[in-house]
């Protein structure tokens, strides 16, 4: 790749300051739909880096770093919003009946410690199975079902039926944030909820920290840009400039059985549920790994839609791309590694420093002239038997006793 970008070496990363902020983060709760504290902390961090921003009606910030040139401007995107609950009823039995804000199984809300946000304060409590005791219920607590309909929430209350509820302030409607646990091992590993996707918005931070830091020189502008309802499907269906012709989401990438992530590791994911990424920009981000020596995998995510989905979905004309830290049990009890986040956090780097995927991007239509090429005359396979000439085809009777070949 002829690349000023993709041969320049690469400063070296804060880690202490990705971890610094990956713990802030997940100490403010943020389910879609809550998300102004943690916009208001992601807002405070640009500006002691002197990023100037700007935030939409309801809290995506679109941030810019300025390059040589402003297009063909880019964008790095990751999501603030995290999964959740709401209330859905008040029970007779002095409990809270709950539905999911995402997409996540009640399998791994059972147990967990969380707080009820009430129009006037906070009430903490706990998710748990409707039969929990095994002193009282034997063997039906192993037999019951997972799902929503077969947990609730016991508050911190005196409340043992409907009334005592609402007398503590609680209605249908409530928000509802899980604590995210977070655990860091001296070995760099990293467990919490939620790492899914306040790592990669860490990770982003972290590089647009290394760009002031090192005074690094963009080829074109690079718009930060942080969603807010990515959880829910929408995410970056708003809030792009309308010069953007590259979009590079970063997420949590799924480490699992069948799968090509590693938690030491970043990934550059070919294809989600929404189909293929764009074809120049993801091997672009692959030859700059490479080039930096940046430890990463290749891998598709059959159950897996990001912000990128959600830009193209909305019309916009980009090219599209997926990166990410390898991560264990997504949606779940997350786990990651130092490595992965730094090699994304490089890769970040690598990318914001590198040439545009094609500089007749910076217009959104125009002539032939200066488009990309994927496969080249020269490339194409030659078949090793020449195919028959195309009368065989058409005129030569089939032997006796063969279907005639058409």
């Amino acid at each position: 790749m002829n690349d000023p970008g993709s041969h320049l070496a690469l400063p070296a990363i804060d880690y202490a300051y990705l971890e610094e902020t990956l713990l802030q983060l997940l100490a403010i709760p943020s389910p879609v739909g809550l998300t102004d504290a943690a916009v208001r902390y992601t807002a405070g961090r640009l500006e002691a880096l002197g990023i100037p921003y700007e935030i939409t009606r309801r809290g995506a910030i679109r941030a810019t770093l300025r390059g040589q040139a402003s297009q063909p401007a880019r964008a790095v995107v990751a999501h603030l919003d995290t999964l959740g609950a709401m209330v859905r009823a008040l029970k007779p039995n002095g409990r809270l009946e709950i539905v999911p804000i995402g997409h996540w199984s009640a399998r791994f809300a059972e147990g967990g410690r969380l707080t009820v946000f009430t129009d006037h304060g906070q009430v903490r409590g706990t998710c748990l199975p409707l039969k929990t005791s095994g002193h009282a219920f034997g063997d039906e607590v192993d037999a019951q079902p997972v799902g929503w309909e077969q947990v609730e929430v016991r508050v911190d209350l005196p409340a043992t039926c409907r009334g005592d509820l609402l007398a503590a302030g609680l209605e249908v409607g409530d928000w509802i944030a899980f604590d995210p646990q977070p655990e860091i091992q001296p070995g760099g590993y990293i467990n919490a909820r939620y790492l899914d996707d306040k790592a990669a918005v860490a990770a982003l931070l972290t590089a647009c920290k290394a760009v002031r830091d090192h005074r690094l020189v963009l080829p074109v502008d690079v718009h930060p840009l942080l969603t807010i309802t990515e959880e829910i499907g929408s995410g970056a269906s708003a809030a792009l400039h309308g010069e953007i012709a590259e979009m590079v989401s970063l997420d949590i990438s799924i480490a699992a059985e069948g799968q090509n992530t590693s938690e030491h590791a970043a990934t550059i994911c070919m294809q989600d549920m929404s189909g293929p990424f764009d074809y120049h920009l993801t091997h672009k981000l692959i030859a700059l790994a490479h080039a930096h020596g940046i430890p990463h995998r290749r891998d598709i995510f059959r159950y897996y839609r990001s912000d990128s989905a959600a830009a193209v979905e909305a019309g916009n004309d980009i090219r599209t791309a997926l990166i990410g830290f390898g991560g264990d049990a997504s949606h779940a009890q997350e786990r990651t590694h130092r490595d992965a986040l730094e090699a994304l956090t490089r890769l970040v780097v690598a990318y914001m420093t590198s040439e545009p995927v094609a500089r007749r991007d910076c217009r959104s239509m125009g002539s032939l002239d200066g488009f990309t090429e994927q496969l080249c005359p020269g490339d194409m396979a030659v078949p090793s038997t020449p195919l028959p000439a195309p009368e065989t085809f058409l005129g030569d009777p089939a032997p006796e006793g063969e279907a005639q070949k058409r």
